[in-house]
């Protein structure tokens, strides 16, 4: 399970480096193979290990395409899906369309978000999330039972 945000930058190669908390489990779950796609509910991208983005592949497979809906997510997410491999530094590249569609520059954060993580350009973060507490707090956003039931 991932957590956490971390500050990291994307380098003059458009490559990141994985904090060094996450690289020896990602090499043995997954040998260091991820996928990184767009996320289409937030400006950022998604990037998760080989096995879970297989997972999400079957899904993406059982939606009939005949579905307008369904044709155009499968078409968006497959067709940013990019396979990256993890050097032995900890690096990964990232595509242009991909580094495109989140804005990224050289300040980034990386959000762990259980079984995968994402990709931010950090002012934007940090906006989502000053956005997100006050909203939760004035109610605007209201929670479900089931997240009140959470215990804190």
């Amino acid at each position: 399970m991932f957590k956490g945000t971390s500050a990291i930058t994307l380098d003059s190669k458009n490559r990141i480096t994985m904090p060094t908390r996450y690289r020896e489990e990602l090499l043995a779950d997954c040998q260091g193979q991820l996928v990184c796609t767009v996320d289409i509910q937030n400006p950022c991208l998604a990037l998760y290990p080989i096995d879970e983005w297989e997972e999400i592949e079957i899904k993406l497979a059982g939606l009939s395409s005949m579905q307008p809906a369904n044709k155009m997510l499968q078409q968006v997410i497959l067709g940013h899906a990019t396979e990256c491999q993890m050097d032995k530094a900890g690096r990964l590249l990232l595509s242009g369309p991909l580094r495109e569609y989140a804005n990224l520059s050289k300040n980034v954060r990386l959000v762990g978000s259980l079984k995968k993580f994402e990709i931010w350009q950090e002012d934007a973060w940090l906006a989502h999330i000053q956005q997100g507490i006050s909203k939760i707090q004035s109610g605007e956003i209201e929670l479900t039972e089931q997240a009140l039931e959470l215990s804190l």
